[in-house]
């Protein structure tokens, strides 16, 4: 891995980069991570929501 590339941890700040989703373009914190996988919690107004998505399509924000 090259000094560039920053790494999807817990507690980052993270956008979707997956045009197939409904969360396209939502930001969001690393709640955990297992394997590839990572879970995502959106905040905002009235809800609360946790979702897993592949951390390929997750970008550091």
């Amino acid at each position: 891995m090259s000094s560039s590339q920053k790494l999807i941890l817990p507690g980052s700040s993270v956008q979707v980069n997956d045009s197939s989703s409904i969360y396209n373009g939502y930001s969001g914190f690393v709640q955990r991570i297992t394997g590839d996988r990572a879970a995502v919690l959106f905040e905002g107004g009235n809800w609360d929501k946790l979702v897993t998505f592949r951390i390929k399509d997750l970008l550091l924000v």
